[in-house]
């Protein structure tokens, strides 16, 4: 999933704050998510990572991870800090008899963002996206990496332009997997065995009914958006905030959810707040919604 033309990563490390750190470790680390998780991650090979879902029983998003399996019984997961807590005891009913082990390592390691283009880095533990990586570096060398300049919202724009979107505590739960495109970003393996929410998503998929879809806007003025605000387009639809940075020409870049199909009808304004943003587009995605 590669940045589009405008967006600014002039840094060649970015600090990404926010996101938190957890490790599953032992013989059964990989088939415990295996079964919990949407992606494949038995299959993930030593040093390759992926997006994946957790989801509640009916197919809802609880929270977005990128895995990396670092050996052979170790799975590293990065998400949003504010999640961590949720998600952790969430994991930790399921574990039963299985030999795995949780762990917190946010406090040990720092998300360091390097955009497309930038030289190579040294070998931290690597997480990859088309043309740009993440590296989980010590907490104690993070400060040999950090620019000091407007890092998060460079990445966050580099994200919402790729149509990366994220789950933070205001929409846990929110949006079944498709609608946040997860199924277009590898993070769904339909032909894997069950794991949590998967008779829902699998529904979807096969029937087809999915008839709203996260998409690129722009909102040229107001206050910032925040996750699970009320937005809405000038022909009236009714979107979510999924996640929004600041433009670099002013105003805010944003990733939300609405109808898209053509041919469906506007939402009506009625569950829209109204001081609901006013949002252009939508803005083009490196990758094709269905038809």
């Amino acid at each position: 999933m590669s940045t589009s033309q405008g967006v600014d990563l002039s840094s060649p490390y970015l600090e990404l704050g926010g996101l938190g750190v957890l490790a599953f470790r032992g013989p059964d680390a990989a088939r415990f998510l295996q079964g919990q998780l949407s992606a494949e991650v038995e299959k993930l090979s030593f040093g390759a990572s992926t997006l994946a879902g957790l989801h509640s029983p009916q197919g809802r998003t609880v929270a977005i991870l990128a895995l990396l399996r670092s050996t052979g019984e170790e799975v590293l997961t990065v998400f949003p800090r504010e999640l961590l807590g949720a998600v952790e005891q969430r994991l930790r009913k399921f574990i039963l008899r299985a030999k795995v082990q949780l762990e917190d390592l946010s406090e040990n390691f720092r998300a360091i963002g390097i955009p497309a283009g930038a030289d190579s880095a040294p070998e931290w533990a690597q997480l990859s996206w088309g043309d740009r990586r993440m590296l989980l570096v010590p907490t104690a060398r993070a400060g040999e990496f950090s620019s000091g300049a407007d890092e998060r919202s460079s990445w966050e724009r580099a994200d919402i332009a790729a149509g990366l979107p994220q789950v933070y505590t205001a929409t846990s739960e929110a949006f079944v997997a498709q609608m946040l495109n997860l199924d277009l970003l590898g993070a769904i393996a339909f032909d894997k065995g069950c794991y949590t929410g998967q008779e829902v998503i699998a529904r979807a998929h096969y029937r087809g009914r999915v008839k709203r879809r996260l998409q690129r806007w722009h909102a040229a003025a107001g206050a910032p958006p925040r996750a699970g605000d009320s937005a809405r387009t000038s022909d009236g639809r009714a979107l979510t905030v999924v996640r929004a940075a600041p433009g670099l020409d002013g105003g805010w870049d944003l990733l939300a959810v609405g109808t898209f199909a053509a041919g469906v009808a506007p939402e009506s304004t009625a569950p829209t707040q109204p001081d609901a943003i006013v949002v252009k587009g939508p803005l083009p995605l490196p990758y094709s919604l269905p038809e």
